[in-house]
């Protein structure tokens, strides 16, 4: 396989969360659709907790939004017990 190849390889992949099919630039990860998702270290090590391989974006927004909502609700259980 050429440099030029291997820049441009892609696989189509089915979202394990979702099943919608989607295109995985793992040749160049910048121009893939994931890369415009920021995420935390702590956002990617809870996806890859349940995850095993990539995810579609869409899934990927959810799941960095469903990370945040729960860290809320954890940090809210903590102070809960001050305010009876």
């Amino acid at each position: 396989m050429n440099v030029d190849q291997s820049i441009n390889k892609y696989e189509i992949k089915k979202c394990p969360r979702c099943g919608a099919k989607f295109e995985c630039k793992v040749g160049n990860i910048t121009q893939c659709e994931c890369f415009t998702v920021k995420l935390s270290k702590n956002e990617i090590d809870f996806i890859k907790s349940i995850y095993e391989d990539c995810i579609c974006v869409n899934c990927l927004k959810k799941m960095k939004q469903l990370y945040n909502e729960n860290r809320v609700l954890k940090s809210f259980e903590k102070i809960k017990p001050k305010f009876k």
